[in-house]
């Protein structure tokens, strides 16, 4: 196991799940219960997805070409893998319509973030993005480790807090997470509006670290029963602003297509207390 492997130890409990504070979705706030387990202290890097793709030969969902059949009518010219690239307006825009500010974008990957001319120069220790679900569970499976459920995930996220807000207390404070500053979705203050270094900013209570925007992760956990199609991400990226999205809490979640990656979704893993620590 090298340094940036490395896990935490998370002590089961029984701790307060969701919030009747703040968006519906999180409610209602209720007892949960987890056994104690190994997490992965930050997402996975693109160091570390680097390495596994060496090892494997692994191509993600938005690196493979598209089968026509799958898509009877499209045009051939849009039948080029890609992924969502979060693109900064002009200007002030109208929140409600988020297409203003997410495209489409054939050729970006997680080696491309945002898209062809991009790539990972000085991004070795950032979160891997542009993951869909099974790209996320087959670099577990490879590491010997799986995805977390959304319990076990806000559980690890709370550090002990049971209950807080956020993943640090109560009260709002700036530095301790990368989240949006600036005027959304057209302005980021200088060190904002894009992924930073893992462990950048504190560690919770457990010394996870990034559990608090960055990035949203994957859970195992699909939305709802009849929603296979869709996976519960959580802890907010670094485009959660407080003005559109105050989600880079323990208990903010929210739905997501499994086949799509986006540039500012990534995963981390961990290891069940019955498997022993690695």
């Amino acid at each position: 196991m090298t340094a940036d492997d490395a896990l935490r130890w998370v002590p089961p409990q029984t701790f307060t799940m969701g919030s009747d504070r703040h968006y519906p979705e999180e409610a209602p706030a209720r007892p949960a219960t987890v056994d104690g387990l190994w997490v992965e202290r930050h997402p996975v890097t693109n160091a570390q997805f680097a390495r596994f793709v060496r090892a494997t030969g692994y191509r993600t969902v938005a690196e493979r070409p598209l089968d026509p059949a799958d898509y009877p009518g499209a045009p051939p010219e849009n039948l080029h893998p890609g992924s969502m690239v979060f693109t900064g307006t002009p200007g002030p825009v109208d929140l409600r319509h988020l297409a203003q500010w997410w495209t489409w974008t054939p050729g970006a990957h997680w080696r491309r973030p945002e898209g062809p001319g991009s790539s990972l120069a000085q991004r070795a220790d950032h979160p891997v993005v542009h993951v869909a679900a099974e790209d996320a569970e087959a670099y577990a499976a490879w590491a010997g480790r799986r995805l977390p459920t959304e319990t076990e995930w806000e559980a690890a996220a709370r550090g002990g807090l049971d209950g807080a807000d956020y993943t640090w207390g109560d009260d709002p404070r700036d530095g301790m997470a990368n989240h949006w500053h600036g005027a959304f979705p057209w302005r980021a203050d200088p060190g904002y509006g894009r992924t930073t270094p893992v462990g950048r900013f504190p560690a919770n209570g457990y010394d996870l670290v990034d559990t608090a925007g960055n990035v949203w992760e994957w859970t195992a956990d699909p939305t709802a029963p009849t929603v296979p199609a869709h996976r519960v991400v959580k802890g907010g990226s670094f485009l959660c602003a407080d003005e559109y999205c105050r989600r880079y809490r323990p208990a903010a979640r929210r739905p997501q297509a499994v086949d799509t990656g986006m540039s500012h979704l990534g995963f981390r893993c961990v290891v069940t207390a019955a498997a022993g620590a690695p």
